[in-house]
């Protein structure tokens, strides 16, 4: 599918999640309670999901040491803002290639395995996000456990665990047996046209020498020790978020409602994830907790602008320091796909001299 067509799809979704959300909902209640909220623990909240970033950055050392261990984190940090700013103002996730991209510009490492390493980060994410959707369950006095079981809930959640589990399977089989599955990569490529197939086993066999951190037992563990670091410390944001709209309801509420939205922003949407975070943190929050819709939608379009603009001038300072436009920002997933085919051609012609 063209990026446009990417970009209609997650248009499409974003209308139509909002539209969900504001249907039955007083707009004029919502406004009242942005307005009446604690601008003092709002902006606390904001500042502890901006430095999460930063702790993004630091565990991006760790997934990347199998390929170089001396990543510099000023060029980290870069990555991720750039990263994130590209997921927030374009279309089509241009920042998750963005970010590989970025990195390779400013260090030694190339876009296959920052690439990679991105791809093992959001599996270890995905993990730790299903414990988050998990634990809450067994804590005493959940108060929807029939809204996780049935109807959408219970979609959310069967996604979210088939979800993780298939991305798991695939990883430990990529880095266990990675000759058995370039040769099963290889044996369907031959019912594609060779202009597509030699290049697709090409990208997955410079992908594989990336994802060595999982025969790594312990980078494993310390990569898992930092994501739960991280999703613990983003959890303490929306818990200062939802205070400061009136939402008392603990911190397990806060763990559970990132974990939701988590999984609900990896569907497509329009840029900045509008839409899908709405419809999840006012289904956490509202459906399975209780609260008001007023309240609940308060806290996800003020948290969610509030966070969406630090990152995002963060960001753009970078590409421009980086001297890179929205342009190359936007187009990040062609330069990466051919710096891939690039990086084998290299390999093959290395390979042929010896």
């Amino acid at each position: 599918m063209k990026h446009w067509g990417k970009a209609l799809v997650g248009a499409t979704i974003t209308i139509v999640a909002l539209w969900w959300v504001l249907k039955d909902a007083d707009f004029g209640e919502i406004v009242a309670n942005i307005r009446g909220g604690d601008m003092g623990l709002l902006v606390a909240a904001v500042f502890v999901a901006t430095f999460g970033f930063f702790i993004r950055a630091l565990r991006w050392k760790v997934l990347l040491s199998p390929m170089k261990a001396d990543t510099k984190l000023r060029s980290r940090f870069a990555g991720v803002a750039i990263g994130f700013m590209g997921n927030n103002i374009l279309p089509a996730r241009a920042g998750e290639f963005a970010r590989p991209y970025a990195l390779s510009r400013m260090e030694p490492v190339s876009m296959s395995a920052a690439f990679g390493s991105i791809v093992v980060e959001r599996f270890m994410d995905g993990v730790m996000l299903l414990a988050f959707l998990l634990v809450p369950l067994v804590t005493p006095g959940f108060p929807g456990v029939g809204a996780l079981t049935t109807g959408l809930g219970g979609v959310i959640l069967k996604a979210g665990v088939l979800a993780v589990i298939g991305v798991m399977v695939a990883l430990v089989f990529m880095a266990v047996w990675p000759a058995h599955f370039v040769r099963l990569a290889e044996w369907f490529a031959r019912f594609l046209p060779t202009r597509v197939a030699r290049p697709l086993v090409g990208a997955l066999e410079s992908f594989l020498d990336s994802i060595a951190i999982m025969r790594d037992p312990k980078l494993l563990t310390l990569g898992f020790a930092w994501t739960a670091f991280f999703w613990t410390w983003h959890a303490m944001s929306f818990w200062l978020g939802m205070m400061a709209f009136g939402i008392d309801t603990g911190f397990v509420s806060a763990i559970f409602t990132e974990a939701v939205v988590g999984f609900g922003v990896a569907l497509p949407s329009a840029p900045g994830f509008f839409g899908t975070f709405h419809a999840s943190a006012d289904f956490a929050l509202s459906t399975v907790y209780g609260v008001e819709t007023s309240q609940s939608l308060a806290f996800a379009f003020g948290y969610h602008f509030g966070g969406w603009v630090p990152i995002t001038l963060i960001g753009l300072y970078y590409a421009w320091a980086l001297g890179l436009t929205l342009g190359d920002v936007g187009s990040a997933e062609e330069r990466v796909e051919d710096g891939i085919e690039e990086e084998r051609s290299d390999t093959r012609e290395s390979v042929g001299e010896r």
